[in-house]
């Protein structure tokens, strides 16, 4: 036999072994892992649809990267349980998992706000990098055990909008006596300046709002608060949204029924989990640009919250912490975890980052880009 005969033969029997290979591993592979369906039931309707499509991202990357054998089935909030219930029929296995905002829950343990943002914290960035190498995570599952959950980062929506406002805010005076619909923890922080925080469901806010029955109004930004028409009755929009500086949006898994998952689905979820966080962010810094300039067409009036009010509630929030970390300690362990990290995080921050965008911005309004 000569060379370049041998050489085929063998290249030939080689590919061949291979594929035979293959076709015994891949089902090796499918039969070695179950197949599961589990239901996911979303804090969200499905008209926000870049913060309820992160969990639609996140199930669509589990079921292509296990080859369809782990589907995970979103329903939009009301469709299994009420919005606000997700975390409990998660805890409660009525469901395998939830879509949510773990800082909905702050009512039952302040903890769980940590989990998404509470006031002057990080930004979405530095909240990120709190959850993935500063050991977030790991500390947010500590306590999520004693819930009987499993938590996940699965989405923000970057520095929120400070919201919606009948009159000008001009000084920490105006907000006495003010009826705002504002969620949970800034709402706490908020009363110690006189203001009376409401609970409102989105839905209800704009009729709330045209009839008087409130004056403000806080909810995402540009893109998600053009659907809702607040310009209209409210047209002051306040900027920054401080008690939300990154909000992440968080996937919350029944504790027993993530301790079964096979070790290959619980990197299939969590590496889901991650993708659609990035891609979560990426989606609202595209939607938000043009949605802010068309409600500015439409009458919006942009204001900033002055220095003196924003100095008077980052005092008034740090007094709210002191409070509760004094009576509970699973919530001091994180905060001051966040609080340490924070404050690099920021001194970092101001060195290259903020020297090249305020140099970018400066170059924008100059009318240069």
């Amino acid at each position: 036999m000569d060379r370049r005969s041998f050489v085929k033969k063998a290249g030939q029997t080689g590919a061949g072994a291979i594929g035979i290979a293959a076709s015994l591993a891949a089902p090796a592979m499918a039969q070695s892992l179950p197949k599961l369906s589990w239901r996911c039931t979303s804090s969200f309707p499905k008209a926000l649809d870049t913060i309820f499509g992160a969990a639609q991202t996140m199930a669509k990357y589990v079921r292509e990267s296990t080859d369809g054998n782990f589907d995970i089935q979103v329903f939009a909030s009301g469709e299994l349980v009420p919005g606000l219930q997700a975390a409990d029929a998660a805890a409660a296995g009525t469901v395998e998992c939830c879509h949510t905002a773990s800082y909905y829950y702050w009512g039952k343990d302040p903890t769980y706000a940590l989990a998404t943002a509470v006031p002057f914290m990080f930004n979405d960035r530095q909240m990120n990098a709190w959850l993935y190498y500063n050991q977030g995570n790991e500390l947010l599952n500590e306590f999520y055990a004693t819930q009987g959950l499993y938590g996940l980062p699965c989405g923000n929506t970057g520095a929120q909008m400070g919201g919606w406002f009948r009159k000008e805010i001009k000084t920490v005076e105006d907000f006495k006596g003010l009826k705002m619909r504002i969620g949970g923890f800034a709402g706490k922080v908020l009363q110690r300046l006189g203001l009376v925080p409401q609970q409102i469901a989105g839905g209800d806010i704009y009729p709330a709002l045209e009839k008087g029955t409130i004056d403000a109004a806080e909810w995402v930004g540009p893109y998600d608060d053009e659907k809702l028409g607040f310009q209209k009755v409210a047209p002051y929009y306040y900027y920054p949204g401080w008690w939300e500086g990154g909000p992440t949006l968080n996937l919350l898994v029944n504790l027993a029924k993530w301790n079964e998952l096979p070790k290959p689905y619980q990197a299939a979820l969590t590496s889901a989990c991650q993708a659609a966080n990035c891609d979560m962010m990426a989606s609202y810094d595209q939607k938000n640009p043009a949605a802010l300039k068309r409600l500015v067409a439409g009458g919006a009036q942009l204001r900033p919250f002055s220095q003196d009010i924003l100095a008077a509630c980052f005092d008034a929030a740090n007094a709210t912490y002191a409070e509760i970390s004094a009576a509970n300690a699973a919530f001091k362990k994180i905060y001051d975890s966040q609080v340490g990290f924070r404050r690099d995080a920021y001194l970092w921050a101001q060195v290259s980052e903020y020297t090249f965008d305020t140099f970018m911005m400066l170059q924008q309004r100059g009318g240069k880009i």
